[in-house]
């Protein structure tokens, strides 16, 4: 279906760099649509596009109602696919071929599963199940409410936390999460190359959205990762401490020093996403925070 064109009316080719403001536009109308709430910026999907495993011209198309971008789907190291449609083009079919279209390139790149999250309950959910797809995981969105305290979370004896420093702490930093997120089932490692921009390569990064846990002796066993987006919001991006320093409470130090950060420079809200994979949501709730939406993981098996 994907191969034989979008429905009658639209036309489809790859997006390049000049469509970012209308794919954007797309991808943010659509998640306020199916959850309430905008936590898309435009520099998630630059970070994403500037991946050097990501190829905007043949891995992302886009559908146009003659000049206007109307819809967009990406598929990324061939397993994992993003895809949007405007609110006012809903139930023309275009979801279906987009749908189609990702399943078609995560096949020819010789992936065995292709998956997207989305809202539960959006349409999106709904077509994608009735399409075979399975969930994988349940993932959730937490915020401190806006104006309540952060609870304090002292450090353990012997820790203590540092500003990230440029041309010392990039390698540092990208192994401290690789190596926790790699313990999640069903996670296609990431390259260095590949994680860069999400914050360290992204517009406008300052030291203090990276801050390191270190031992007695001065090393690495921990890191939070913060966006400041323009709205206000902190947004804890990453978060990860080595196995052998857990349980000591240090990601809960870790968390909160991200948000009073945040906070110090002006942040109203204070947020971040964690998933069923990494058993952290208790963490999250003991520190005051409250679940505002509920996404699921959904996976098409392709062989």
């Amino acid at each position: 279906m994907s191969r034989s064109g979008p429905p009658r009316g639209f036309s489809s080719r790859a997006l390049t760099l000049a469509d970012l403001d209308a794919a954007f536009a797309v991808y943010a109308e659509s998640e306020l649509a199916d959850s309430g709430d905008l936590m898309l910026e435009r520099e998630d999907i630059e970070s994403d596009w500037e991946r050097p495993s990501f190829d905007l011209s043949s891995q992302s198309v886009g559908v146009f109602d003659g000049a206007r971008l109307v819809a967009a789907a990406e598929v990324f190291r061939g397993r994992r696919a993003e895809a949007a449609v405007a609110t006012d083009y809903l139930g023309r079919g275009i979801g279906t071929w987009l749908a189609a279209w990702t399943e078609d390139l995560a096949r020819r790149e010789g992936s065995a599963l292709v998956g997207q999250s989305l809202v539960d309950g959006c349409a999106g959910d709904r077509l994608l199940r009735a399409r075979g797809y399975r969930q994988m995981w349940t993932s959730w969105i937490l915020q401190v409410p806006t104006d309540s305290p952060i609870a304090p979370q002292p450090l353990p004896p012997g820790y203590a936390v540092r500003t990230f420093v440029p041309g010392q702490d990039e390698q540092v930093a990208y192994r401290l999460i690789e190596d926790a997120f790699n313990e999640w089932p069903d996670r296609a490692p990431q390259s260095y190359a590949d994680w860069h921009p999400r914050v360290v390569g992204r517009r406008g990064f300052q030291p203090w959205q990276i801050r390191l846990a270190v031992d007695a002796e001065g090393t690495p066993v921990g890191v939070a990762c913060t966006l400041l987006d323009a709205e206000g919001n902190t947004h804890v991006d990453q978060l990860a401490v080595h196995r052998d320093h857990r349980g000591r409470g240090l990601a809960r130090a870790l968390l909160v020093d991200a948000f009073e950060n945040g906070r110090s420079r002006g942040a109203t809200r204070s947020d971040l996403g964690t998933d069923s994979r990494t058993g952290a949501l208790g963490l999250y709730l003991r520190v005051g925070m409250h679940v505002t939406q509920t996404w699921q993981h959904l996976a098409l098996d392709l062989c």
